[in-house]
Order: C-alpha cells, then sequence, then structure tokens
C-alpha cells in the first residue's frame, strides 16, 4: 500500500484536470485547493477505503 496516491479530478468549475497527492495514511478527508487553471476554490472529498485506495471528489466550494 503506497502511503501517496496521485490522482486526477477534473475541476467543477473549468473541467480541467488537478493533479492531486492524497496522503492515505492521514484518512478521510475535506479540504480547500485552488484550481490551478481557473483560480476558484474547489472542495476537495477524500474517502480512504480499507485497502488503502483514495476515492476522491471534487465539487464546487458553495455546495
Amino acid at each position: 500500500m503506497n502511503l501517496l496516491e496521485s490522482v486526477s479530478v477534473p475541476c467543477p468549475y473549468c473541467g480541467q484536470t488537478m493533479d492531486l497527492e492524497i496522503d492515505c495514511a492521514a484518512g478521510n478527508q475535506q479540504y480547500t485547493e485552488d484550481c490551478p487553471v481557473c483560480c476558484k476554490p474547489v472542495t476537495i472529498v477524500v474517502a480512504i477505503a480499507s485497502n488503502g485506495t483514495p476515492s476522491v471528489e471534487a465539487r464546487p466550494e458553495d455546495s
């Protein structure tokens, strides 16, 4: 199991790919990161499965 996983998710505003490094050892997470293309704030929601695999969703900050 890798502790850091590279994932790509689309920005919910402009659709461009955001490349993220997820720390799987930190468990489930929620944080805000600005899109590198349109600079809008995106809420990143991370759920870590029991096998250590992350599921990552990018949501508009206002939802």
